[in-house]
């Protein structure tokens, strides 16, 4: 199929469906975390992930080893840090674009445990991505950071900023969704044609028991009997982050990864963050001040390098 040729009304919107949903995932995570504790809402979303699904669809072709892994990576490793960052102080807004710098440490990853080197474009959004992810790190220091301090005794106050250690688990959860792209970059290696789906639900097993020992150990006991007590609106939120976000979204992003090229689809997720900060601030309230929005602009900036940079200098060389 041409690279060039246009997506189909119904792929089409398979694509800005998954766009809305994966941009408004963010306020469903902050829904759910105004009943749950951030294990109590990890182990929830895997619930509704595998249910009912794991009793009609079969394990995938592949090393058990692997979909542990993945289960471990994106489950407790990225949803885990992801749902205490919200929890810390990130309001979801900001959550949506810092998320988005998985792309950049999915590159360092591949570097170093893959031996793939980053083309030019990567290198130049990297540095773009950097000074995006400065912007916002200078909101913790001199007097950006005095205001964010103040701000931070209401950490996730919907009319204040972010935390540090908000700002700090969301880029962990980042690195942790990076390191779940390697680990599905080697199942591609070694088994080309797996099924997506069932490797999908199958892998969202893996974090329910680390969950549910995690919120034994860590939260207060008066919290566990949440669950019998939580409004429609939580379960609600429950039922979309794992049906809708987890397996949804990922079966109709890699549908459309079969049916067209990587350059035909990627620039959608251009559209997760713009949804998100959206989503974030007619919902939830959620503010932004100059420096986030800069940060904003940058990492979007960046993230339009890795996908149109390669593009553009082949042309430039072509006509030199």
């Amino acid at each position: 199929m041409s690279d060039h040729a246009p997506l189909s009304g119904r792929d089409l919107i398979a694509a800005l469906c998954v766009v809305l949903i994966w941009g408004t995932n963010f306020v469903a995570m902050k829904f759910g975390l105004r009943d749950f504790t951030p294990f109590q809402l990890g182990a929830g979303r895997f619930l509704f992930a595998i249910l009912p699904l794991v009793f009609f669809i079969r394990p995938p072709k592949l090393s058990w080893r692997i979909v542990l892994l993945y289960g471990l990576c994106q489950g407790v490793g990225q949803f885990g840090l992801l749902f205490l960052s919200l929890r810390a102080g990130m309001s979801a807004a900001l959550a949506s674009v810092i998320l988005q710098t998985q792309v950049f440490f999915t590159a360092i990853f591949s570097y170093a445990l893959l031996s793939e080197r980053p083309s030019r474009a990567l290198l130049a959004g990297l540095a773009l991505a950097a000074c995006g992810l400065g912007c916002f790190g200078l909101n913790y220091v001199g007097g950006a950071g005095a205001a964010g301090a103040a701000g931070s005794a209401a950490a996730a106050g919907p009319a204040g900023g972010t935390t540090l250690a908000g700002f700090l688990l969301c880029l962990c959860a980042a690195a942790m969704w990076a390191a779940s792209n390697i680990v599905v970059r080697r199942a591609q290696r070694s088994t080309p044609q797996f099924d997506v789906l069932a490797f999908m639900v199958w892998s969202s097993l893996a974090p329910i028991v680390p969950f549910i020992c995690l919120s034994l150990l860590f939260d207060d006991p008066a919290t566990r009997w949440r669950w019998t007590g939580a409004p429609p609106s939580t379960w609600a939120s429950l039922a979309y982050l794992g049906w809708m976000a987890t397996i949804l979204g990922y079966a109709m992003w890699t549908g459309l990864l079969k049916r067209h090229p990587v350059n035909r689809v990627a620039p959608f997720s251009l559209g997760v963050p713009v949804v998100g900060i959206a989503a974030g601030m007619l919902v939830l309230g959620d503010t932004i001040n100059g420096l986030q929005w800069a940060g904003i602009a940058l990492i979007v900036a960046a993230l339009a390098c890795v996908l149109w940079g390669g593009r553009l200098l082949d042309r430039a060389r072509a006509r030199l």
